[in-house]
């Protein structure tokens, strides 16, 4: 991809994402993520229904009237985008791949952070860590985060969800927000999936295409591991083939979705034929209900 095509795409993407970021998430994303605390602001005038335990005894003795405490969130957080770049997420079924999709997602995640005063940072990985960029503030930083989610060329195929969740935690050592965005197309990151939602906040985006769930009838078809570049006849023809293919596929969502539960990770289903406004709205108002 050239300089030019490149700069068109991440322009294209930030105008997308930075509308939706203002008009739809801002306020969802602020609800859906505390602060770290409470921070004292300043004193006022006590206004009745104030609670009793923020009034501030000192200076209502000082101006014999009666004046409050109040308090502010701190609202600096530290989020980070942990996003599969391995050979599955170079597929898609219609106008649009899977890495391209996800892009979308970091993007409106990304604005939506810097909008609340939060630092974002990101890590993209395969079966090892391909880039780290550590976390920053600005429409700069965001925009370099774009383009690498576009551009970044990774050096293996493979997925190791595993590894990449042992480094963030090995490298980001204060609890900060950290979504996952991948497929989940892996196996034996049960484990580093508890260990990390213990110490961070972690959020599961995970990223589908219908044809990932069902076969479409199209006769005798080759069909290449991204990943592994393995090849395989499949008759799709057979409704046999087709209807195990389905069940499987449902059975491996249920699994990844009980493994969420257990781990005590927020997660959502996204498929790129549905969009991920939806979804990502369900989930902040699903979080704010949590904490109030």
């Amino acid at each position: 991809m050239d300089t030019k095509e490149l700069l068109k795409k991440v322009r294209k993407i930030e105008i997308k994402t930075k509308g939706l970021s203002n008009q739809v998430f801002s306020g969802e994303y602020h609800s859906a993520f505390k602060g770290k605390g409470m921070a004292f602001s300043e004193v006022r005038n006590y206004i009745p229904g104030d609670e009793i335990r923020t009034i501030d005894w000192n200076v209502t003795a000082r101006f014999n009237d009666t004046y409050v405490k109040v308090f502010e969130e701190e609202r600096e957080l530290t989020v980070m985008l942990i996003v599969d770049i391995s050979g599955s997420e170079a597929f898609g079924s219609d106008k649009q791949l899977k890495r391209e999709f996800i892009a979308e997602i970091g993007a409106v995640l990304a604005f939506s952070a810097t909008q609340n005063n939060d630092k974002i940072g990101a890590i993209l990985f395969s079966d090892k860590i391909e880039l780290f960029i550590p976390p920053k503030k600005g429409r700069k930083h965001i925009l370099r985060i774009i383009r690498e989610f576009i551009e970044f060329t990774p050096n293996s195929k493979k997925t190791d969800l595993g590894f990449a969740l042992k480094h963030f935690n090995n490298i980001i050592k204060k609890r900060s927000i950290a979504f996952v965005i991948s497929d989940f197309i892996d196996n034996e990151f049960e484990e580093a999936l508890k260990i990390t939602s213990k110490k961070h906040d972690l959020i599961a985006l995970r990223v589908s295409d219908k044809r990932e769930k069902e076969l479409t009838d199209v006769g005798l078809s080759l069909f290449i591991d991204p990943e592994n570049g393995q090849k395989k006849w499949i008759n799709t023809s057979n409704k046999k083939v087709r209807e195990k293919y389905r069940s499987n596929a449902l059975l491996r969502e249920h699994f990844i979705s009980e493994l969420f539960k257990k781990s005590n990770v927020d997660y959502a289903n996204i498929n790129l034929q549905d969009g991920y406004i939806k979804p990502l709205m369900q989930l902040f108002k699903k979080r704010w209900k949590n904490f109030y």
